[in-house]
């Protein structure tokens, strides 16, 4: 998944939900400013400013590992 996705997903959310960018920007404790630049995909944008907004939406960020090659011993 890219920045870019990740802002898509943000903006699509938001906009499902009725929200306003600065209605969610206040309910995730973030500025204005930033749930603008996330929503454009800028790839600077902090992870932990990232992870509230999707929070305040009720969306998780997953990681899943790369599978371990079969012998392995990790």
């Amino acid at each position: 998944m890219t920045i870019e996705e990740i802002g898509t997903a943000v903006r699509q959310a938001r906009l499902a939900q009725g929200l306003r960018q600065d209605q969610l920007a206040a309910a995730a404790g973030v500025g204005l400013r930033f749930l603008v630049e996330l929503e454009r995909g800028k790839p600077t944008v902090r992870l932990d400013k990232v992870l509230a907004v999707l929070s305040a939406l009720g969306c998780r960020l997953d990681v899943t590992p790369p599978p371990v090659p079969a012998g392995s011993d990790a």
